[in-house]
């Protein structure tokens, strides 16, 4: 059911993933082509506003907090498993797995190298601002809109 405060926690996480996605760009060498990542990650970030935010609200200012992270949490897993899921495509096209578990293994592998980017401090402190900021909105929406 569309509501209003599903769309707030929808933008908030699309914020956050478009942040994110411009600090990780910022850190990669110059030249490095992205193609589509960062609208990707913004979608990801309405999905998981919508999905997994949206239908937590409403339970007061402690779970708004813990569900804004969770939020966070999830698209940060979604953004590297769909990265490197993208990324092992591009590399089995070029042969370089021997086989289909390898290839699913290299999922997880190149999510683990991408998710060591993340590490940063700067990243760090954006997804746990972003996530807390989201969470707030999001119960402040449905406390206007419900």
């Amino acid at each position: 059911m569309p509501t209003a405060y599903r769309l707030v926690a929808a933008c908030c996480l699309a914020v956050l993933a478009f942040i994110v996605s411009s600090q990780v760009i910022n850190l990669s060498p110059e030249g490095t082509n992205f193609g589509y990542f960062t609208y990707v990650n913004i979608g990801l970030g309405v999905i998981c506003g919508w999905v997994v935010m949206g239908k937590r609200t409403g339970r007061g200012i402690t779970a708004a907090i813990n569900n804004g992270l969770t939020g966070m949490v999830a698209l940060v897993f979604w953004g590297l498993f769909v990265q490197g899921t993208n990324e092992m495509f591009k590399l089995a096209m070029r042969h370089r797995y021997d086989g289909p578990f390898e290839a699913v293994l290299g999922i997880f592998q190149l999510g683990v190298e991408y998710g060591k980017v993340l590490l940063e401090p700067h990243i760090i402190w954006t997804l746990l601002i972003g996530g807390v900021v989201s969470g707030l909105l999001t119960e402040l929406a449905w406390r206007r809109w419900r």
